[in-house]
């Protein structure tokens, strides 16, 4: 069965009403949650570094090892090229002999420079990584005490949060689809999350600009859904004004003299 018009703003008027109770339990906890979130991507940013650190630095001890395994078959040769000495026949088989054996000396001089190179490299990495780690730790310190902080406040509000979505999904079911996309879209352009409001005092409860008798008028029928023409919300009512009775005064009796 179609609801009615008036069934339809009293629905969205509802869920505006639980969706503003959200909107001021989550306003409590402030910058909190994104302050919590940006420690988190600040600390995951610093861990890919540390474990780039770790990667660069086992890189480096895996060229140290080949530079002294080189070192090793340089000395290898060099026995061989030195036993081989021992026996040539002739000068040209001595200084063939002598060039190879300068040659092993130079790659092991090579070797020995890039293993110090290397050793340097690491050195300034470890360095730079238990710098890192000391920061790692600090911003991790920060990072218990804000989630230790936001989880007092949640902890606060957590039953009626929880309450307040179920009733929620429950007025959701009552609005159809369109109409709901709607009032969620409005109520991202809101500033202040307002979506649905009455007319107060004559003057719209979003952006309190005047709304026209006539169209009050037509607002307190609720034959159609009316939007303000200044903010764009949905007028879903009319607050009438209460005047206060003025009581009459007095007349003081006058004796008479």
């Amino acid at each position: 069965m179609e609801s009615t018009v008036a069934q339809r703003l009293e629905a969205l008027h509802n869920l505006q009403k639980i969706d503003s109770r959200l909107d001021s339990i989550i306003k409590v906890r402030g910058a909190l949650p994104e302050e919590v979130q940006d420690l988190e991507d600040e600390i995951a940013g610093y861990e890919t570094r540390v474990e780039k650190f770790n990667t660069d630095i086992l890189s480096l001890e895996d060229e140290i090892k080949k530079h002294k395994e080189n070192i090793k078959e340089s000395e290898k040769l060099i026995k061989k090229y030195q036993e081989q000495q021992m026996n040539v026949r002739n000068n040209r088989e001595y200084d063939a002999i002598t060039k190879e054996l300068e040659l092993q000396d130079l790659e092991i001089q090579v070797s020995k420079k890039k293993i110090g190179e290397a050793e340097i490299r690491i050195e300034t990495k470890n360095r730079d990584l238990d710098e890192l780690k000391d920061v790692v730790k600090d911003r991790k310190k920060d990072l218990d005490n804000k989630q230790a902080e936001l989880q007092n406040i949640v902890a606060e509000s957590e039953a009626e949060e929880a309450k307040l979505n179920n009733d929620r999904e429950k007025a959701l079911k009552k609005i159809e689809d369109r109409l709901a996309k709607s009032y969620s879209k409005i109520r991202v352009n809101a500033k202040n999350g307002l979506a649905v409001v009455l007319v107060k005092r004559g003057a719209c409860g979003g952006c309190f600009n005047v709304v026209p008798p006539q169209r009050q008028a037509d607002i307190r029928e609720k034959k159609k859904l009316i939007v303000c023409e200044h903010c764009g919300r949905i007028l879903a009512g009319v607050e009438d004004e209460i005047e206060e009775e003025v009581a009459p005064k007095k007349k003081r009796s006058t004796k008479a003299s």
